[in-house]
């Protein structure tokens, strides 16, 4: 595929983040919306009109078997991200797959043989790899500014945000957990990937739902079914060992009582100096002279949109074939951490991670 070739993109779910993929593809130069599907037909036809998409599907697999689509993005809950993907995959289509790449590990595993057996792109939407702060301080660990990286911490804690109550988000069947499925897989991912993606040995963890089965601290993302069910955590913690010796702390909530709704954090300590990164500004730390010194990174100056720089990169990446930086192998292993955190929680013990 050229550079002019034009690629005719497909999205599977006209919800909020469907709509999101919707607006951002259609910012993209050499890219037709071709087509969109939802199970509510009324939600997809609405998303058509509003974004100019030239068909309406009735069903995915309508969408999947059509010659007049080559790229699938999927916006779904996340029990259905699987079995779309593959067959999606199967089809020789392109996948930009909303997070997490799966339900749980056994999934994930069946979406990596699919893509390797297609041989097409297929991309985890991590667009907080993109923001500004995260490509600085992705270039400061690159570069050798805090030498070696021995150990992480990331951080996002909500203190009242919990998500349509009731709804898929917090039904384990659908979702396949609470905030450590849902946000915690955006920094579990960003901390990695800071760290250099190093492989995860093992992990001890703790789960809990303090509010949510008592029906408090809800927020306002997500339509409430107050008749439904809260079955999964509303706060999580980890410390994930790490192949290179470092390690990583995570910790999420989507309630929780604390001082600060911290939106999210990751810090970073190494040998020669630190950084604190935050969605706004990147802090480095160090000690010269027997003293402790911050200093604030500059931003840059041209910040783009996040989603914008992930789309752009994941439609050259399907136009040359290069491996996107969130690939199947970085999303699985994100789900398997996920599922020893959540085994962790269970048994008490230190649950081991194999790739």
């Amino acid at each position: 595929m050229t550079q002019e070739s034009k690629i005719r993109v497909g999205v599977i779910g006209a919800g909020f983040i469907g709509r999101v993929h919707l607006d951002t593809f259609g910012k993209m130069p050499n890219v037709e919306l071709a087509g969109i599907c939802d199970a509510v037909p009324g939600a997809a036809t609405a998303a058509a009109t509003a974004h100019g998409v030239r068909h309406v599907f009735s069903e995915p697999a309508e969408m999947i078997g059509s010659e007049e689509i080559d790229v699938i993005v999927v916006a779904v809950p996340n029990r259905f991200h699987t079995d779309l993907a593959v067959a999606a995959l199967d089809a020789g289509k392109h996948v930009l797959l909303e997070k997490p790449m799966a339900i749980d590990g056994t999934a994930a595993r069946r979406i990596v043989e699919a893509q390797k057996s297609s041989r097409r792109t297929l991309m985890v939407a991590h667009q907080m790899r993109w923001s500004a702060m995260a490509r600085e301080a992705k270039r400061q660990v690159e570069t050798g500014e805090l030498g070696k990286v021995y150990n992480g911490k990331a951080v996002m804690m909500r203190r009242k945000a919990i998500p349509g109550w009731g709804s898929w988000f917090t039904r384990k069947s659908e979702s396949g957990g609470g905030p450590l499925i849902d946000i915690g897989v955006h920094m579990l991912d960003l901390g990695m990937w800071l760290m250099g993606s190093p492989k995860p040995i093992s992990v001890f963890g703790s789960v809990y739902a303090e509010f949510g089965p008592e029906k408090r601290g809800t927020g306002r993302w997500g339509t409430p079914d107050w008749n439904g069910v809260f079955d999964v955590e509303d706060l999580a913690t980890a410390l994930i060992k790490l192949d290179t010796g470092a390690t990583l702390s995570l910790e999420v909530s989507w309630a929780v009582n604390t001082d600060s709704d911290s939106g999210h954090q990751i810090h970073l300590m190494g040998t020669e100096g630190g950084l604190s990164v935050y969605p706004k500004r990147v802090v480095y730390t160090g000690q010269k002279f027997d003293r402790a010194f911050d200093v604030e990174v500059p931003s840059p100056a041209d910040e783009e949109n996040p989603r914008e720089l992930m789309t752009r990169h994941f439609l050259e990446c399907v136009r040359t074939g290069e491996t996107p930086i969130s690939d199947a192998v970085s999303g699985l292993a994100n789900n398997l951490v996920l599922d020893a955190i959540y085994a962790s929680a269970k048994t008490g013990e230190s649950v081991s991670v194999s790739l």
